[in-house]
């Protein structure tokens, strides 16, 4: 929730990144995450995410959510449940409220359709951001996001971008949780070579590092 008198909306641009930036993330540990879409319609989505430190050494493979789920439940120490509203221009209605994590991990296990990701965190001259490394049935990919209090304008985006991802709703985590990223990258991937990149330009300036 931003304290900026946005109220209860998040402002982030996201961007399809090729290859993990390990020079830029310099060793961290990254997050589990481990999410569960209840609600998934029409922009609209309601999730519950479980949250806490990966362990090292991180393994990469194919994964069963259920499986990481159970192997990492003690692991967890964050637990929210959030409402979601259409996303707009890079701005979307977002309101999240703390769950008990127990009552969360239960939540996940038994229903709704599920994404693991590890986490990475990262200050990039002002902006903090964000890089999802996706498991399982959404993997290998990856995607980098920045959030702000406001919209998101005259951003510096990072060389490890390929490719903006703002205004596609393929990418947004419900999208994902129903329709993995491993059953339609080749076709992605064939968008880029014919089409080349994205970059939105209603952003104000868009410079590249």
């Amino acid at each position: 929730m931003s304290d900026t008198g946005y109220g209860d909306f998040e402002f982030e641009r996201k961007f399809f990144v090729r290859d993990l930036p390990v020079d830029v993330l310099r060793g961290d540990v990254p997050d589990l995450i481990v999410q569960s879409y209840f609600l998934a319609a029409e922009g609209y989505a309601l999730r519950v995410r479980l949250q806490g430190p990966a362990q090292v050494p991180l393994e990469r493979g194919v994964v069963d959510d259920l499986t990481v789920l159970a192997e990492n439940a003690d692991r967890f120490t964050f637990c929210a449940l959030t409402a979601k509203g259409p996303a707009v221009g890079g701005t979307r209605y977002e309101a999240e409220r703390d769950l008990d994590v127990a009552v969360g991990r239960e939540m996940v296990r038994l229903g709704g359709s599920r994404v693991v990701k590890y986490r990475h965190s990262v200050w990039l001259g002002g902006d903090g951001w964000v890089i999802d490394e996706f498991l399982g049935t959404n993997g290998p990919l990856i995607v980098a996001e920045c959030e702000r209090g406001g919209p998101v304008t005259d951003l510096v985006i990072p060389d490890f971008c390929t490719s903006e991802l703002t205004d596609d709703p393929r990418f947004a985590n419900e999208s994902l949780s129903r329709r993995p990223y491993s059953g339609w990258a080749e076709q992605y991937e064939e968008e880029l070579r014919t089409r080349g990149p994205r970059w939105l330009t209603d952003f104000g300036t868009n410079e590249r590092a």
